[in-house]
């Protein structure tokens, strides 16, 4: 069921509920006020009739010292005949509570009767067939007699009042209902249109447009979870487009590692045919092995480096306190002799690192500046202490990385001259490893770039 229906039938429940009984209270009340307004004058009146009837009992003749039943039973009828409106009824009845007169219709219930004492005015309201009456009773004295009487007012209409009240009161508890619902109905759907839209807009992400956001049309409750919603949704957006990016980064790394495989693999197999299907002299098999032996060490240092990425993706690292000479003498071993100008300047100090991470991430630094540079040219490679942590910095003075490509230049397999790398076993794995590796010590590579003037790199270890 809808929640505007929900709403919509809970309201005419609640509204039912109100009408019907604030209605019952207030017909009841009204009925009530009549009817105790109605035994007051059955009271008041039966006080005059106790009156009439011991003045009448008074002009009896002198000849009389004990009122005669008879004369009990003219009074009566004379004080009867009195009533002009006709609704009222009378009873007398004797000391011992034998009925003396009693009007036509008058009750033959006696519980009354058997309750009056001295001094005592009792009323009740009793049904008489289709009719209602207040039926009241006293004691009164009358030429040395103690007699008792009773009498009947039909208040019948009172009754009926309380009946056509009810009937009017349901009626017009209809008719509110009725237009009460229709408002309810309009109430109701304009309340639960942000819910409509917000559905609307679950629906169509559900069916994959994730850029379509619920309309915002109100500031409350509802108009709050639609903003929500909408920054829930543009997250959502954001963190799918990040998840199609990296499928489509890692089929584009399958692609390029599958490329990268193949070209020293065709040439391993090449010059391995050649070698084994013909006599070679020596000078053309020392050439093919050396190509064997080239292609071979590209591809192992390749696996390396790709597998020291795998590695570092488990975010697990034991940082060890290492003085920063170490680093440098290392780099001076490996490059002293390489055919290029290196220079090596640091402050000393001692730093928390993963040694073995860092020194990887120096050499692939160093590695790729020699490529970038001619045989014989100038490396830099200096160290810094500053305020924020140790600074390494690593500069060529080769050919530079153009504008458009140094944001690119950290993702795997991407070469800015690909001839170039392949020519000295690059594979373009080795600022993909430097970012994994410096990510995990929280910091990150720093690159300017100048074409034709070169590179320079710089990370911080806090």
């Amino acid at each position: 069921m809808k929640f505007s229906y929900k709403i919509l039938i809970c309201t005419i429940i609640v509204m039912a509920a109100a009408f019907g009984l604030s209605g019952y209270i207030f017909v009841n009340f009204v009925f009530q006020t009549s009817l105790e307004r109605e035994v007051r004058q059955a009271v008041y009146e039966s006080s005059i009739l106790q009156f009439a009837f011991e003045t009448a009992a008074l002009n009896v003749p002198s000849q009389y010292d004990v009122l005669p039943d008879r004369t009990v039973e003219q009074i009566g009828s004379r004080l009867e005949a009195s009533d002009q409106e006709g609704g009222r009824l009378l009873r007398i009845s004797s000391e011992n509570k034998r009925i003396l007169y009693a009007s036509d219709g008058f009750t033959e219930d006696t519980a009354l009767l058997e309750q009056i004492q001295e001094n005592t005015r009792l009323h009740q309201v009793i049904p008489v067939g289709n009719r209602y009456y207040i039926q009241t009773g006293m004691m009164l004295s009358a030429l040395n007699r103690v007699l008792y009487l009773e009498t009947m007012q039909d208040v019948s209409v009172v009754f009926e009042e309380r009946a056509r009240g009810f009937e009017v009161y349901r009626r017009v508890t209809v008719a509110l209902l009725l237009v009460s619902s229709l408002l309810m109905s309009l109430l109701s759907i304009w309340l639960t249109r942000p819910i409509r839209l917000l559905t609307r807009a679950t629906r169509k992400m559900a069916e994959g447009e994730y850029q379509y956001r619920a309309k915002q049309i109100s500031h409350d409750e509802l108009g709050q979870l639609t903003a929500d919603y909408n920054r829930m949704a543009a997250a959502l957006e954001e963190n799918i487009h990040k998840l199609e990016e990296e499928i489509r980064s890692r089929e584009e790394f399958i692609a390029a590692f599958a490329h990268e495989l193949k070209t020293p693999l065709t040439a391993i197999i090449g010059y391995a045919d050649l070698l084994r299907s013909r006599k070679l002299d020596e000078e053309k098999h020392f050439l093919s092995a050396s190509y064997i032996y080239s292609e071979g060490k590209r591809l192992e240092a390749m696996s390396l480096r790709l597998l020291d990425i795998i590695v570092t993706k488990r975010d697990v690292i034991v940082p060890q306190k290492t003085d920063v000479e170490e680093l440098f003498s290392y780099l001076n071993d490996m490059f002293g002799e390489s055919g290029y100008l290196f220079h090596v300047e640091y402050d000393p100090a001692e730093i928390w690192i993963e040694v073995n991470l860092i020194k990887s991430v120096l050499l692939n630094l160093v590695d790729n500046a020699c490529k970038a540079s001619e045989p014989g040219g100038v490396i830099d490679v200096k160290g810094y202490s500053t305020p924020e942590g140790y600074l390494f910095e690593v500069r060529d003075y080769g050919e530079g990385i153009p504008e458009g490509e140094v944001q690119k230049i950290t993702e795997a397999f991407y070469m800015v001259d690909k001839s170039r790398s392949r020519s000295r076993n690059g594979a373009g794995l080795g600022l993909a490893l430097c970012v994994e590796i410096l990510r995990l010590h929280h910091s990150e590579l720093q690159i300017e770039s100048v074409l034709g003037e070169g590179t320079t790199i710089r990370f911080l270890i806090a």
